[in-house]
């Protein structure tokens, strides 16, 4: 990544004080991914601590959570970022409109998704059409009728998988973390059955309903928002694997180690090139209605956006995170000067 991108200010432009913008609030508050927490954390104390603006306060709420508190309104007791490690929804942008609100989308990154086990545990070398037949409520048989996940062990699987029954910690429903991996890995898995894409040709709705419906019978376990709590049982639990973000995975090698997926290994330089094929794009949405009224908020984007927290050698790179090409992070600088709210239906 050159280090020729700059972020600039564009001259401030005080929007209406509307009755329910009488903000007094002169503290960021943020809420929302539980993956981009880390690094929403770290550059609010390098903020807290360069600048004579207080320390925002970051909350880690996963993403759906952080959306529904970011859209429910304008006004000191609202946040003014969310956090996401997946992409704003349309209901979500609908939320957010019957509310008065323009959320500013600024993409900082990647990130992969990894299955991880204690670092002493079993080696995993897994595909995605695996991970779909080990977590998928319904899996097709030979003749391509669906029926109830009967896999109990990995080696149901196939022969070559552990011995192991299938337990997996992984994040709830309200996790950014979840809906990515369902997208990406589960559905990823089901596009490989003949029977499943035959289904997608006809019914997208029917397919994704199949391929996103993770199985209730114990084999996934909804282990909440906090990975810290994950890490322990892994320790403590041989036979489990647990699902999070490589950012998190990258901090904790000493205790937790990643499943190699088709092939590639979840490392920064794998991911970074697309070879390792669980990966996602992070993001933060500001409200637009709040810049210029919330104290430092314009100014702590361009900490989140500057060469010293996303160059070459910045912190952010540091605590994992996969950088933005330069034409991307040119977008992301220009998103943030002009304060483009997001619009999914123009793209």
């Amino acid at each position: 990544m050159k280090k020729s991108i700059k972020l600039f200010t564009i001259a401030a432009i005080t929007l209406p004080l509307l009755s329910s913008i009488a903000i007094a609030r002169d503290q960021i508050q943020i809420v929302g991914s539980s993956t981009v927490f880390p690094f929403s954390s770290i550059v609010a104390e390098k903020f807290g601590k360069s600048t004579d603006f207080k320390t925002p306060v970051v909350e880690s709420t996963g993403t759906g959570g952080g959306m529904k508190l970011f859209c429910a309104g304008i006004g000191e007791r609202f946040p003014d970022i969310a956090n996401a490690s997946r992409r704003i929804k349309p209901k979500e942008i609908e939320n957010c409109a019957a509310n008065g609100i323009d959320p500013v989308e600024i993409k900082v990154g990647f990130d992969g998704i990894v299955l991880a086990n204690a670092s002493n545990a079993a080696v995993f070398s897994l595909t995605k059409r695996q991970i779909y037949m080990a977590l998928a409520a319904k899996v097709p048989t030979a003749t391509g009728e669906l029926v109830d996940n009967p896999y109990v062990k990995w080696s149901d699987i196939d022969p070559s998988l552990p011995a192991l029954k299938i337990e997996v910690l992984g994040p709830p429903p309200t996790s950014g973390t979840r809906d990515a991996f369902v997208e990406i890995a589960m559905e990823g898995g089901a596009k490989t059955f003949e029977s499943l894409v035959a289904i997608r040709k006809t019914n997208k709705n029917k397919f994704k309903a199949i391929a996103h419906s993770i199985r209730e019978d114990g084999a996934y376990i909804e282990a909440g928002e906090n990975d810290n709590l994950i890490v322990q049982k892994l320790k403590t639990n041989h036979n489990a694997l647990g699902i999070f973000g490589f950012s998190f995975l990258d901090q904790n090698r000493a205790q937790i180690k990643g499943a190699i997926i088709d092939g590639a290994v979840p490392n920064f330089e794998n991911i970074a090139d697309g070879s390792y094929g669980i990966s996602r794009s992070l993001y933060y949405y500001v409200k637009k209605q709040h810049v210029d009224t919330i104290a430092g908020l314009r100014e702590f984007t361009e900490e989140f956006l500057s060469e010293k927290a996303m160059g070459e050698d910045g912190y952010l790179l540091d605590k994992g995170l996969i950088p933005l090409a330069e034409e991307a992070l040119a977008k992301s600088v220009a998103a943030a000067n002009n304060l483009t709210p997001v619009n999914l239906s123009a793209e």
